[in-house]
């Protein structure tokens, strides 16, 4: 059996030797159907990529079908390609145009012939029977971990480097459907740990835990084989995957990070339930692991519901909006359009705007670092060992939660791997929130530790530290000494009708007078271990529950009793802890009382004046970014009936806004302007704070600072 491990890059110097990628600002992309080449006019997509102002475009090319010229055995040509090379069209009309090309690659289905002839190549079930495509007859799905991503893929990826001098290829669906059962997998998976590969997830068998380990090793050494092809056929030439993303992403983003030079965030659009700023949430967690690495934020033309209408436009609103929290959190737009007809062109004069905008405030766009003091942890290992079979609800919502207050609270942050708590990645934070980071390694726990030894604080709510990075129960809280708190039992809930009594404290502010604020839902019973005078009273303590049917019944029967925010000095840091879940039920009820409170919390938390201060009214997400002789600041307008579930009908502007920025050490503004439109605007300097006014805001605005 062989040990368990994370291996590292085998290709480093490969993954970070291609500085063409950091060029684009602007990308747009074209996902062709096998029928578009059929009177096909590029001339006329070239035309859009220069109306839209793009310097970046990711055009269709192999995989499932190619789009060009084939010779590799079994590589799917298209039927309507003819004698003509269309995406050599393409290409060439971009490449004069100074637009850098990524030709896309999709290995996630073969067609029937290739079946016929490798049957070898073809993802199977559990009970052994080749997977058919879950929409197109006549389709298989592939396995990618043997020959077909080994030899096919990479001679697909050879030849489209050899033809085209490019920056280099995106590789779409690449990763499989699925666990594959097939028998080089099942001999592979044997090998590697003893273990057949399982059929139910338990995340507690240690089979599934080997399969999670050798799957990963094999994916990440797949980026690195396809990297290496395509760069040994035209150097320079990048190969990036598409993947990555937050704690419910499948691959260990810290490792996928080292194997790739940049990475998009392919959140097209919001479906269902869904909160205005996910894409700079999303945005957000790429930036976390890929550092000084680009990251771009793939929005799609038509909708992104589960009933998948592919030749669908979304409204010029929603939009708007959406771009403009990928922008605002630091990741470089990129529109994709199915299909090479125009259906409904109602986008096309929308993303243009958005992307002259861009265009003409790009300096201001080239951040070096953030300047938000406050970051949000989020954890793959929380997800996969805590949350178990509901990784939803144990985990991301409390993320959800905090992300949705931190954003009414208008307070700039950054997302925090929970795989990078080290001093050089915490560098300029002064607030960590571990929204219930339960599965916590002893490490991890330590580096937070040495965290607050270092005058930090931290947020932490709920059963943050109570298990180990593999999901397994500790006798008491990892943290237990930065909390000066026990465990003292199971986790009691769900409870109805529990209340907090608001007293004299910190976290008890502003609530106009009200003596009572509604509770969680699930806490854990703590036991407080501070020494005498150690602890902060919050002023917030718990009502117990008590009936709430009959109506005659309704009334306490026991006395309040134990803090319910545990506030602590500890050295030159800081650290509250809230044994309950607030952040999750805040997501789950949106009741503004719980965003106070946890903005009250912060405010303790990360004593004295913000980076940023924006008064007026409105729901706006904000960052600062800091670039080469300037600070910038995004103001999102998300103030909207439609905030939390599209689609956008119309924009509601807001203002007038007074917004206050405090400047690097050492620095006077020169001059300030909205970056957008090049408009001056009049602002004031006293000491390290510059105050600007702003009468109105519409649905972003880039308050550029020069230095």
């Amino acid at each position: 059996m062989q040990q368990l491990r994370s291996v590292e890059p085998t290709l480093p110097g490969l993954a970070r030797s291609a500085t063409g990628l950091a060029g684009p600002m602007r990308w747009g992309q074209l996902t062709l159907a096998e029928r578009d080449l059929e009177n096909f006019d590029a001339d006329e997509w070239i035309g859009l990529f220069e109306r839209t102002r793009v310097d970046g475009v990711c055009l269709s090319a192999a995989g499932y079908v190619a789009y060009y010229p084939t010779d590799v055995p079994l590589h799917h040509r298209s039927a309507w390609l003819g004698d003509h090379d269309h995406l050599g069209d393409l290409i060439a009309g971009a490449r004069v145009r100074g637009i850098s090309v990524l030709l896309r690659s999709d290995p996630h289905a073969v067609h029937q012939d290739a079946f016929d002839a490798h049957p070898e190549w073809i993802s199977v079930d559990a009970d052994g029977n080749p997977r058919p495509h879950q929409s197109m007859p006549g389709a298989w799905l592939t396995c990618v971990l043997g020959s077909y991503g080994q030899g096919f893929m990479t001679e697909v990826h050879r030849e489209i480097a050899r033809r085209y001098d490019v920056l280099g290829i995106f590789c779409n669906r690449w990763a499989g459907s699925g666990i594959c059962y097939c028998e080089r997998c099942r001999a592979d998976f044997r090998a590697f740990s003893g273990y057949e590969i399982p059929v139910e997830p338990d995340q507690a068998d240690p089979a599934q835990r080997a399969l999670h380990v050798w799957r990963e090793d094999r994916l990440l050494a797949l980026i690195d084989r396809w990297s290496a092809a395509v760069a040994e056929e035209r150097p320079g030439t990048v190969f990036i995957p598409n993947g990555g993303g937050g704690a419910l992403s499948e691959l260990d983003t810290t490792r996928l990070a080292g194997h790739v030079p940049g990475l998009f965030a392919d959140r097209q659009a919001r479906h269902g339930l869904m909160a205005l700023w996910a894409s700079g949430k999303s945005a957000k967690e790429y930036r976390a692991v890929m550092r000084e690495k680009p990251v771009g934020g793939i929005f799609g033309v038509g909708l992104e519901e589960r009933y998948r209408w592919k030749d669908s436009v979304q409204s010029p609103s929603e939009f708007r909006l959406w771009v403009a929290g990928l922008i605002a959190h630091g990741s470089r737009p990129w529109y994709t359009k199915f299909g090479g007809h125009l259906r409904d062109p109602r986008w096309i004069d929308t993303v243009a705007e958005i992307y002259e905008g861009a265009e003409r405030a790009e300096r201001y766009l080239r951040n070096e670092r953030p300047l938000a003091e406050v970051g949000l942890v989020f954890s793959q290992q929380n997800a996969r060992y805590y949350g178990g079979a509901d990784p939803q609800g144990r985990v991301e919502d409390h993320v959800l939660g905090m992300y949705q207050a931190l954003v009414e609270a208008r307070i700039p942050f950054e997302m925090v791997h929970d795989g990078l708590l080290d001093e050089e990645h915490l560098r300029g934070m002064r607030t960590l929130v571990l929204a219930n980071a339960a599965a916590l390694s002893d490490g991890q726990c330590e580096q937070i530790r040495s965290f607050v030894r270092r005058g930090g604080a931290v947020v932490a709510t709920h059963e943050t530290s109570r298990y180990d990075e593999r999901g397994v129960r500790r006798d008491d809280f990892g943290l237990a000494d930065l909390f000066g708190a026990t465990g003292a039992g199971e986790v009691i809930g769900p409870v109805c009708n529990s209340y907090l009594e608001l007293g004299d404290g910190p976290a008890a502010t502003g609530f106009d007078g009200a003596h009572w604020i509604i509770n969680g839902v699930y806490r854990v019973p703590v036991i407080d271990t501070t020494a005498p005078g150690e602890r902060v009273d919050s002023g917030v303590r718990l009502v117990p529950a008590y009936p709430n049917l009959p109506m005659e019944e309704l009334y306490p029967r026991e006395p309040t009793g134990d803090q319910q925010v545990l506030l602590r000095e500890y050295g030159d840091g800081r650290v509250a802890y809230l044994p309950w879940d607030i952040d999750r039920t805040f997501w789950e009820i949106l009741n503004p009382d719980h965003g106070r409170l946890i903005a009250n919390v912060l405010d303790w938390a990360t004593p004295g004046p913000r980076v940023l201060d924006v008064q007026g009214p409105g729901l706006l997400d904000v960052s600062v970014w800091q670039q080469a002789g300037s600070v910038t600041v995004h103001l999102v307008n998300l103030t909207n009936p439609m905030a939390l579930k599209g689609l956008v009908r119309e924009l509601y502007p807001v203002g007038p806004l007074r917004i206050t920025l405090r400047l690097p050490k050492a620095v006077t503004a020169r001059a300030v302007s909205l970056a957008r439109r090049r408009e001056s605007l009049p602002f004031r300097q006293q000491g390290g704070q510059v105050t600007i006014e702003l009468d109105r805001l519409v649905d972003h605005e880039i308050i550029a600072i020069d230095l």
